[in-house]
């Protein structure tokens, strides 16, 4: 598994809803100075149940965001994608099962614990439509972004299960 030092000061991370990207951003950032860009706080209305933004408004705020020579990027968004990897020097894929997902969607919207990316304002609550898009959603773009991995020409990272996520974690000395 390549390190974290690998990676360069620009990093993407993809994977389904509710995987751990924006809790593994905040932890790089933390440990190597970088600035953390949640693309759902740029998507999304802060104050709002989940309200998008304009689409020209996210692109604006986006493609901002990437002119930047140090961030970790967390979030899908594929539409925007090929403007991130044209700048990003590295590369996570977080590709946990789909059961982790749903449970860290339930335990996030009914625990009290700390939402890494959260909106600014905003309330998780349990919503049938994210259940069918963690569920529906995640088969389908497992395989796209399988082929856009095994695509890329930068250093990459891919993590398959909680106990490489927690490995990644320990190798690289990144704390939640």
């Amino acid at each position: 598994m390549e390190t974290l030092d690998s990676l360069g000061p620009r990093i993407c991370i993809m994977g389904p809803s509710n995987s751990g990207k924006s809790t593994l951003a905040n932890a790089i950032c933390r440990a190597r100075g970088l600035k953390a860009v949640h693309l759902d706080q740029l998507s999304h209305l802060p104050n709002t149940d989940w309200i998008l933004r304009p689409a020209e408004e996210f692109v604006a705020l986006h493609d901002e965001e990437i002119t930047g020579s140090e961030w970790v990027i967390e979030g899908n968004y594929s539409r925007l994608l090929p403007q991130r990897l044209e700048r990003a020097t590295g590369f996570i894929l977080i590709d946990v099962p789909t059961t982790i997902s749903l449970y860290r969607y339930i335990k996030r919207c009914w625990g009290n614990s700390v939402r890494h990316g959260a909106l600014e304002g905003g309330r998780d609550s349990v919503k049938l439509s994210m259940i069918r898009h963690i569920i529906g959603a995640t088969r389908l773009n497992r395989q796209n972004y399988q082929r856009m991995f095994d695509g890329l020409d930068i250093p990459k990272i891919q993590i398959h299960s909680q106990r490489e996520l927690a490995a990644f974690y320990r190798i690289n000395g990144l704390n939640i």
